[in-house]
């Protein structure tokens, strides 16, 4: 099955200001890909827009072979409010709603579905524990355990590694490995250099337009990278520019 995401001319605005411009290219099917930039690039407009939480203002989004109730959308945490009194299970249990809709009971399938979830992400038995009692990571790891429970073709994921510790970034990401074995097709959102060149096969680098789009190894050259950024001295460090440095 064909499950591409096809951008055509995509331009996304606040209060009349371009957070997005003429944005155009493909997240092909089965591909995992991460989206790159600086603060402000519209990576997260991006993801928005792909879910149709964002309405362009010019051009458009096409989903080829998935609607939008098959796309997995996973925001910063920074989004999500964690004091609401709820436990583990529940929030786990949310990913049946595409199934079962909001008030329908998941039953018993459902709640075994919820409680391999959690053993998959390494939270077996906590599903009785309030949210708010959670670490960072062990809350990253309920919410990609709602993802695992959604169970859809298309999954994007915004900064999903970010204030997490490494064991954690880890496990999740070999999830992410699995979803890309299973040929779903991934998008996610990073600011890890390192990780997006050993990880990630492809790679879209933003700054509010397309710097540059396809293999990773191409896409994260030193050229593009100051392009993006603008600033030498942001990428001092990488491996790209020390060796274009010492060249």
């Amino acid at each position: 099955m064909t499950l591409a995401i096809r951008l055509q001319h995509l331009t996304v605005g606040y209060d009349r200001q371009a957070a997005l411009q003429q944005v155009s290219g493909s997240f092909e099917s089965g591909s995992l890909t991460a989206v790159m930039g600086p603060n402000g690039a519209g990576k997260t407009t991006l993801l928005k827009a792909i879910c149709g939480l964002l309405q362009p203002s010019a051009g458009r989004v096409e989903l080829e072979g998935a609607d939008r109730d098959q796309i997995a959308y996973l925001p910063q945490r920074a989004e999500i409010d964690r004091s609401f009194p709820i436990s583990v299970q529940d929030v786990v249990g949310l990913g049946h709603w595409r199934h079962t809709g909001a008030f329908r009971p998941i039953g018993r399938a459902g709640a075994e579905t919820v409680a391999r979830a959690l053993a998959q992400v390494g939270l077996e038995g906590s599903g009785r524990r309030p949210i708010g009692a959670l670490s960072a990571g062990q809350f990253q790891r309920v919410l990609f355990a709602r993802l695992i429970v959604q169970d859809c073709p298309i999954v994007l994921l915004d900064e999903p590694f970010a204030a997490v510790d490494a064991r954690t970034t880890a496990d999740l990401l070999e999830i992410v490995r699995a979803w890309h074995r299973e040929r779903r097709t991934v998008v996610v959102v990073l600011h890890d250099l390192t990780r997006a060149r050993a990880d990630f096969p492809e790679t879209l680098l933003l700054a509010r337009e397309v710097v540059d789009w396809g293999p990773t190894e191409r896409v994260l050259h030193a050229d593009n990278l100051l392009r993006a950024w603008g600033l030498p001295d942001v990428l001092a460090d990488t491996p790209a520019v020390r060796l274009r440095r010492s060249a």
